[in-house]
Parts: C-alpha cells; sequence; structure tokens
C-alpha cells in the first residue's frame, strides 16, 4: 500500500473519484442525514491526542448504508427500476436498500443469513422490503441474491463492490474534512471495505496528508492476507461477533483502492470490541453495534499508534439487544468488572451462608448463584456453587479467587 497516492495522480486510475464523491454529495442532499461529530474526553485523554467520534449510528437506517445504497439505485435506468432490485446483507445493507428503494418508488428483495439479528430482519421488511433468509454468511447471502438477479431480471444491489455504492459511501469523507478539517488520522472498520473506500477516495484527493486506518474484526480479517497476496483472497469461515464486518472476501473494486490508498489495515480482538462497545455506552452514551466499535477497539488496543486529532467512524447502531446484553457482559469481563466462577465446598446447612459473608466481606455484588449437587465429579457430601459476580477491576477479582482460597474453598474457573 502507498498510503500517499491521490485518485487524481499520475498514473493512478481507480473506479472512483473525488467528482463521483461530490456528485453522490449533491443527490444524497435531503436524503441522509450529516451526522453528528462528537469529542471524547476518555479517548482524548487516553490517546493523548484529540479524538472526535463521527456519529454514523445517529444515520436514516441507523447506518451509513444508505447513503451508497440510493446513490448506486438512483443511478439505475427507468427499465431497471422497473425490474427491482435485489440484495444481500445481515442488516445494514438490507435497511439502507429497502428505505432507498422506497424512497424511489423501486420494489426491493432482500436476503439476510439465516442469523441476522432479528430487529434487523424486522426494520428491513418495514422499510418495505421483501426480506429471504438465505446461507450462514453474508458471502452465501450475496450468492443466493445473485441467483435471484439471474433468474428474476431483478438489478443486484452489492453491498460494497460497485462505484456508486462506493461513492455514496465516500461522503461521509467529505463530512469528515468538512465538520473536522485538522484531523491527521481517520479510523474506519472494514468488512467488504465500501466505506473505508469511499472515504480514501474523497479524503486522500483533498489532504494526502491524512493517515486513513482500516480495522478489521482478528476472526473474520480477509484484508491482511489479500494485501499480502496483491489479490483478494477468501478466508474460511469467518467468525466476530461483529456481524457488519463478518465478510469472508475483500470486494474487488474496493480492494484496489485500499490497496492503493489506505495507509494501514490492523486487527482487533473479541475483547477488544466487546470493552469498545461498553465504552461506547458508558462514556460516549452511544448505542453501537461491535462492527460499528471497531475503531473505537483499535484505538483502547494501541492507543500511542494514532497521530491525533483522531476521527474514529461509529459506522452503525443497529444492534440486537440480546446480543448487546451478552456483549456487555463479555465487555465487563474483560475489563476486570464481570467475574463468573464455580466454588467447591461442603453440602451443609449454613455453607452458602458462610461463603457469601467471605465475599461480602471484599465487597463483591453477588448478581446470580446456582448450585449443582450431582454431578459425578463431586463426591457425596460436595457442592459446587456457580457464582456471578460485579466487580471493580482486574485487582479486585485477584483479591477475592485470593479470598476464597485463603478461607479454604477449591475455585474452579
Amino acid at each position: 500500500m502507498s498510503g500517499s497516492g491521490s485518485p487524481e495522480a499520475p498514473g493512478i486510475s481507480l473506479d472512483v473519484s473525488l467528482e463521483d464523491v461530490r456528485e453522490a454529495q449533491k443527490m444524497l442532499s435531503g436524503v441522509a442525514r450529516e451526522t453528528l461529530m462528537e469529542g471524547s474526553r476518555f479517548l482524548s485523554r487516553l490517546v493523548g491526542a484529540p479524538v472526535h467520534l463521527k456519529c454514523e449510528n445517529l444515520q436514516r437506517t441507523g447506518s451509513f448504508k444508505v447513503r451508497g445504497a440510493y446513490v448506486r439505485i438512483a443511478g439505475l435506468s427507468a427499465g431497471e427500476r422497473a425490474a427491482g432490485v435485489v440484495a444481500a446483507s445481515a442488516g445494514n445493507h438490507a435497511q439502507g436498500v429497502a428505505l432507498a428503494a422506497s424512497l424511489l418508488g423501486v420494489r426491493s428483495t432482500v436476503f439476510m443469513p439465516e442469523g441476522a439479528p432479528l430487529p434487523k430482519v424486522a426494520a428491513t421488511r418495514e422499510y418495505g422490503a421483501e426480506v429471504v433468509l438465505r446461507g450462514q454468511i453474508v458471502d452465501e447471502a450475496v450468492r443466493a441474491a445473485q441467483d435471484h438477479a439471474r433468474e428474476t431480471g431483478a438489478v443486484f444491489i452489492h453491498p460494497f463492490d460497485h462505484p456508486d455504492v462506493i461513492a455514496g459511501q465516500g461522503t461521509l469523507g467529505l463530512e469528515i474534512l468538512e465538520q473536522c478539517p485538522e484531523v491527521r488520522t481517520i479510523v474506519v472498520g472494514v468488512g467488504g471495505g465500501g466505506l473505508v473506500a469511499g472515504i480514501a477516495v474523497a479524503v486522500k484527493a483533498l489532504r494526502p496528508d491524512v493517515r486513513v486506518v482500516g480495522v478489521q474484526a482478528a476472526g473474520a480479517a480477509a484484508y491482511p492476507p489479500s494485501l499480502a497476496a496483491g489479490e483478494p483472497v477468501s478466508i474460511p469461515a469467518p467468525a466476530t461477533m461483529a456481524d457488519g464486518i463478518k465478510v469472508g472476501r475483500p470486494g474487488d473494486i474496493p480492494f484496489r483502492i485500499i490497496e492503493e490508498l489506505v495507509d494501514e489495515v490492523r486487527t482487533v480482538s473479541e475483547d477488544d470490541l466487546s470493552s469498545a462497545l461498553l465504552l461506547c455506552l458508558e462514556r460516549a452514551k452511544m448505542v453501537v453495534e461491535p462492527a460499528g466499535a471497531s475503531p473505537v477497539a483499535a484505538l483502547l488496543a494501541d492507543p500511542g499508534s494514532f497521530e491525533g486529532p483522531v476521527v474514529a467512524v461509529l459506522s452503525g447502531g443497529n444492534v440486537d439487544p440480546l446480543v448487546l446484553q451478552r456483549t456487555l457482559r463479555h465487555g465487563m469481563a474483560a475489563a476486570g468488572r464481570y467475574l463468573s466462577l464455580r466454588v467447591r465446598l461442603t453440602d451443609r446447612p449454613g455453607a452458602l451462608a458462610a461463603l457469601l459473608e467471605v465475599l461480602s466481606g471484599v465487597d463483591a455484588n453477588v448478581l446470580d448463584v446456582g448450585h449443582v449437587r450431582t454431578d459425578p465429579r463431586l463426591g457425596l457430601t460436595e457442592a459446587e456453587v456457580e457464582l456471578h459476580l460485579e466487580t471493580k477491576g482486574t485487582e479486585h477479582c485477584a483479591m477475592l479467587r485470593s479470598a476464597l482460597r485463603e478461607a479454604g474453598y477449591l475455585v474452579i474457573p
């Protein structure tokens, strides 16, 4: 990756130009919102430079996807519109296509993975699309949607691999430069690559000095091996809580742009993602989905590696409440604020009260208690107590375990 190129530099021929992005911005006037940019005192202290959050989670449909979907569908001919459109998505692109098609009076069908979050499925239907559940990951839903397009003549609206879609997403880059002209680093979550590619086209043409950093979930990181190989490669069975960026293969068009213009693509762990989601909720008062929190996860994982001012793009806020619950608990555990463990004790009257007294002595808040008495690993007079505790950090967790052991209990992680 050159990291210093411009879409208009000699010798570089990319599929999307700054002029394309500017035309898309005109097209989206009155359709997409110019979303807020909020400063984060906590992240600014952590990074040692101003950090701003680009709140695309507050966009119509809850994510940036409506930008690219509307530009793509608005560019269709009258005959193509009459044939309808078809798309595939884990949720955000689905909602973007459904709303854009409804605004433009076009019939839409959307294929979604069978495990897509129920709120995203329901919202897509409410925006006017016919929803078909197919496959386990986005790539399988994409193939099903492409088959549907061939069979019916409907126009396939790819979630990231089309110049019009990328140009639409790139309008977010123009907004960032307008709202934070002093920006030095922009951090963006990456799935197929349409968003970071569009932002890079706009930003590098106007401000080639700005560093653009992409972030992928480690369990679904197709870009690092693809960039190493010099071409898009597939990864088997991508796995991450961040369904919005769970893509097994980069798009051909985004890949070419990212290879030329994006300075770096790094990865974050599931612990990083859950901690970032928790931070966004608690400190920024922003509800985001795990994919939308990925730039914040990168800041938390390696805060000293970003030159400020930094803009972190919160790309979406469409999170399933059940996923949010699990992720927040995971984030609390990663921060040492939630502890789950089992304690073996003698099964006699008063034994549980004595255990709880030890916990009270180290100021642990008991959230839930469960008993196991019939496990073959246990002796006739033994029981195990499963404890779910609210704690105050990693040092408090260590203190709690130590207190239990000193009291004679066998602690099972």
